[in-house]
């Protein structure tokens, strides 16, 4: 059995993605009450009801005990054999406050409380901590269009292989904040700026012109060698501890050059020994797949 527990803050997006879960044939429900989830995978793994793809959304609106015990009860599942992934969705404070205003809608916690909104979705994000620590991926969906969530949950939940490790470059500009879903982060904010050339401005790292520019500089060729060393000595690591996604975000000032170009490079680099590497371009809008080249340098060469 496939079971799919989505979670996270009010307004980030849960309902969209057990719905777009539910389009591809996963049995969801809603609002599960955490003490529950043992009691519904018995009966869905026996007689009748036995369904193979399940889908539960779990959040703050449980008892605080539940939330707590999260971490016994992923045991339990763990024990039943169940393919399990946990999926946190979050967003930044102050979209959840612009989205809450534009709708009018009052959040769970401020209904029974008074908390003002601010308030409450502090609140929420400390109730759920357990819930995100043992995350198996967390989608920041604080840019992301109903669309863009509901592909990302199709390709990156619902075609997700147990034991597989998806690997996500993605390259993004420190003035729009570093991107709440990675899981490391480098900064190429030292490297040679192509901005600066007014004749190279309007291109981006995807662009011929910006690679020959930034390949004429050693530091731009250390660092992307340095980070594919780094990445190859330990995602092992991460395997072997049971990891299911690692995004390694690569930022720039404007995310649009220096991080594009290096993240292109990088997923490239490792699409040959991780099938399926995905690469997201926050500031450009692009989120695609990588398929292995069979020209690309192995991994004792720089990238």
């Amino acid at each position: 059995m496939q079971l799919v527990i989505i979670s996270g803050r009010s307004g980030s997006g849960k309902s969209i993605a057990l719905q777009a879960l539910e389009d591809l044939g996963f049995y969801a429900i809603d609002n599960l009450p955490a003490m529950l989830l043992g009691s519904l995978l018995n009966e869905l793994q026996d007689g009748e009801t036995q369904r193979s793809s399940v889908a539960v959304s779990i959040d703050a609106r449980n008892l605080p005990g539940a939330l707590r015990r999260f971490p016994t009860l992923l045991e339990a599942v763990d024990r039943k054999g169940v393919d399990c992934q946990v999926v946190y969705l979050t967003t930044e404070a102050k979209i959840l406050l612009e989205r809450y205003s534009a709708t009018r809608r009052r959040h769970p916690l401020t209904r029974d409380s008074d908390m003002t909104l601010a308030e409450a979705i502090d609140s929420e994000e400390q109730a759920l901590a357990e819930i995100r620590d043992l995350a198996d991926l967390v989608i920041d969906t604080s840019r992301l269009s109903v669309h863009e969530l509901r592909g990302r949950i199709a390709e990156q939940v619902a075609q997700h292989t147990d034991r597989q490790l998806t690997l996500t470059f993605e390259s993004f500009g420190f003035k729009r904040g570093v991107p709440l879903d990675a899981d490391t982060v480098f900064d190429a904010r030292c490297l040679p700026n192509p901005y600066w050339d007014p004749r190279l401005r309007q291109f981006n790292g995807r662009d011929t012109e910006i690679v020959e520019f930034l390949e004429r500089y050693p530091d731009v060729v250390d660092m992307a060698h340095d980070i594919s060393a780094w990445l190859e000595r330990w995602l092992p690591a991460y395997q072997a501890c049971h990891r299911s996604y690692v995004t390694v975000a690569i930022g720039c000032t404007g995310g649009q050059h220096r991080s594009v170009y290096l993240a292109e490079r990088l997923a490239r680099h490792f699409a040959t020994d991780y099938p399926g590497v995905r690469l997201r371009h926050r500031e450009l809008g692009i989120h695609t797949a990588i398929a292995p080249s069979p020209s690309e340098p192995q991994h004792d060469e720089a990238p």
